[in-house]
């Protein structure tokens, strides 16, 4: 845990919680305050910030566009094709699709193509996430509890095969643009360190109105048309057209580290215009000097400005790796709080933004891979094509997630989604087809990053459904509690515990575990559940919830805790505040027997004096002759991350003295 003000490392997190929360004993909720509301002031100043974190991608991208198109012998027709499809491209992806549609299909505040798979997995139950939290609905806007389920939602619940296809859809999402993050640095550094190859221009003629005034013509798609006619030539060009959109998913992605007004804001008067105007530039350069497109953005810069445009966009190549390593970072989070991904350590860098994320672990990942990938394939046309590869899947798969949210969700009128799915799924499909011709030369490289981390996920999360379906077939229910204690040779030993279990409804088994071998349990046993909320901080007041299971000397606590609250609680801490909920929680339910409050009461403080030890379970699969290959390999590999993630519980500062851990094997 990050010790540092305002800092929470969440990699502990056991179950992820919806916004508004219902306590366990009382029905008081917690509500989500997090709406990132600012004043307008602090909206400009985020819309400032967006232009390094979320567009630095976006905005560099002119450095590598033309350089990494194959033109041949181009002519003024070609070029007058090519911005028009650029200028459409920004439009209607960038402006339409990204800044109007997708940013208003947030799940709690995320956004990214995981955040859209997150959303309908907490509308309609399709995955892992809904099995965990069936009880809690969320409080987002767009969700009507009310309207009855959707044909496709209820078609998607019944079919395996669909709720299979959706997850790996969302996987190899995610995967891209985990891919993208590796990519963006690679590709934005080597564009702009070709500046120190580039000739010097011999005249200062770098505006559109000396080069080619009527530039602006080719707004018009009558030069899409034209530039079509080129044939198989012309598809492959679209190759490279597609990287001018890079870095648009992170204005999606990154919305967990902003909020979508200033997104918009910088987007629409700053990013879009300006974007519109280089490529304008940039083409009517061209237009006058065809063969100068492999290093097009330098040669158009006047003489007298040249070293300080260099030095300024090898400064902005370097800030737009930014963008896409936060989106990396802001997916990773989302798939550990949904138990996709191994645990890894999250720490939040903001007390009021839960979506402000950084993680130490991943980051090295992504340096390392960076810079093997440049030592690998030094040449910035092979990244260009793995680059044009990750961004054309990634909106992609995005167009299909966010259709299925319309319709399920949203429930749009089947006339506009039809619409938005033609048009973009047209648009992006013939981008990826155009793209596909590029694989044996570096856009196979995203397809193998995808390949490992899908194995990482697909492991982990099939591990982490055995392991689940295992504890809630083998769950202690209070019947079954009841009748453990019952035994005669069963010993209630001095003392307090504190036993750890992450289920919410019944308690692990590794308690019939225990007392089947040790014969004994504490006087006074606390089953704990550590609960984080995607709230920044819980009320001290309301922050553990206590209760009775209707047994002599045992309880339920649950400890809810924010993404911005310190949970280390030092000494007896943990122990005084417990035991003081508990003599507030006897005393409440007691029906004023005074008797009964006194033994009660007595016994938690003889029991604290006996002295406090924490169990907590450390599970392993017991892999059996009867088992498949397929499970053997699968939970073999679930091991080896297991062993080597960070624990599910956050350390609590508890003495090392008081530690138990309890080993049992769960039968594969």
């Amino acid at each position: 845990m990050d010790r540092q003000t305002g800092r929470h490392d969440s990699s502990a997190a056991v179950q992820p919680d919806a916004a508004v929360l219902v306590a366990v004993h009382d029905g008081d909720t917690i509500i989500n305050n997090d709406t990132k509301d600012t004043s307008r002031w602090g909206t400009l100043v985020l819309a400032y910030k967006t232009l390094g974190v979320v567009f630095g991608g976006l905005v560099t991208s002119p450095l590598y566009v033309y350089p990494s198109m194959p033109l041949k012998s181009p002519t003024e027709d070609d070029y007058l094709g090519i911005y028009s499809i650029m200028f459409w491209t920004l439009s209607l992806i960038g402006v339409v699709k990204y800044a109007t549609i997708a940013l208003k299909a947030d799940d709690q505040g995320e956004g990214g193509t995981f955040a859209l798979y997150s959303l309908l997995c907490r509308n309609i139950n399709i995955g892992i996430l809904s099995s965990k939290n069936a009880s809690l609905n969320t409080s987002h806007s767009y969700v009507n509890q009310s309207k009855k389920p959707s044909r496709l939602g209820k078609f998607c619940e019944r079919s395996l095969i669909a709720r299979r296809v959706l997850l790996f859809i969302a996987m190899l999402g995610m995967c891209m643009l985990i891919g993208d993050g590796i990519l963006t640095p690679a590709i934005s550094v080597l564009s702009a360190m070709d500046g120190l190859r580039a000739r010097f221009p011999s005249v200062s003629k770098c505006n559109i109105i000396k080069h080619y005034p009527s530039i602006f013509k080719a707004i018009s798609p009558h030069y899409i048309v034209l530039f079509l006619r080129n044939g198989k030539q012309g598809w492959i060009y679209l190759g490279g057209t597609v990287l001018c959109i890079t870095g648009s998913e992170a204005m999606f992605a990154d919305l967990g580290h902003f909020n979508r007004s200033s997104i918009r804001i910088a987007f629409f008067f700053t990013i879009y215009p300006s974007l519109v105007l280089t490529y304008a530039g940039q083409t009517a350069y061209l237009i006058r000097n065809p063969d100068d497109h492999f290093d097009g953005f330098y040669k158009f810069i006047p003489s007298a400005v040249y070293w300080p445009i260099f030095v300024i966009a090898t400064l902005a190549a370097i800030v737009a790796s930014q963008s896409l390593i936060s989106a990396t970072f802001s997916v990773i989070k989302q798939s550990v709080v949904l138990d996709y991904f191994p645990r890894v350590k999250v720490v939040h860098t903001s007390s009021s933004k839960e979506g402000e994320v950084y993680s130490p672990e991943v980051n090295y990942i992504l340096m390392i891979l960076c810079v093997a990938v440049i030592l690998i394939f030094g040449d910035g046309q092979d990244i260009g094509n793995a680059f044009g590869v990750v961004v054309s899947m990634v909106m992609l798969i995005t167009t299909i997630l966010l259709t299925l949210v319309m319709i399920i969700i949203w429930r749009t009128p089947l006339a506009l989604v039809a619409l938005y799915f033609i048009v973009f799924f047209v648009i992006e499909s013939v981008y990826v087809s155009a793209i596909f011709t590029k694989i044996p030369e570096g856009g196979w490289i995203p397809f193998a990053i995808s390949l490992i981390l899908a194995f990482i996920m697909f492991g982990w999360f099939y591990g982490r459904q055995r392991k689940l379906q295992y504890e809630l077939t083998h769950k202690i229910d209070s019947a079954r509690l009841r009748t453990l204690l019952m035994d005669p040779g069963l010993q209630r030993v001095p003392g307090l515990c504190f036993f750890y279990t992450n289920i919410q409804d019944g308690l692990t088994p590794i308690l019939g575990h225990y007392i089947k071998n040790m014969r004994s349990l504490h006087k006074v046993t606390v089953f704990t559940t550590l609960r984080y909320l995607l709230v920044p901080k819980v009320a001290p007041g309301e922050r553990i919830v206590v209760s009775k299971l209707g047994l002599s000397g045992v309880y339920r606590c649950v400890i809810r805790y924010g993404y911005a609250d310190k949970l280390s609680l030092e000494g007896d801490d943990l122990v005084n505040q417990v035991i003081e909920s508990l003599r507030a929680h006897v005393l409440h339910c007691s029906n004023h027997n005074s008797t009964e409050e006194s033994d009660e009461i007595s016994e938690l403080e003889e029991a604290k004096l006996a002295g406090v030890v924490h169990i907590r379970g450390k599970t392993r699969f017991y892999i059996g002759k009867h088992c498949g290959w397929f499970d053997r390999t699968m939970l073999a590999f679930y091991e080896v991350l297991h062993s080597n993630c960070r624990s599910a519980l956050p350390a609590m500062g508890v003495p090392l003295p008081q530690r138990i851990e309890v080993g049992m094997l769960y039968e594969a």
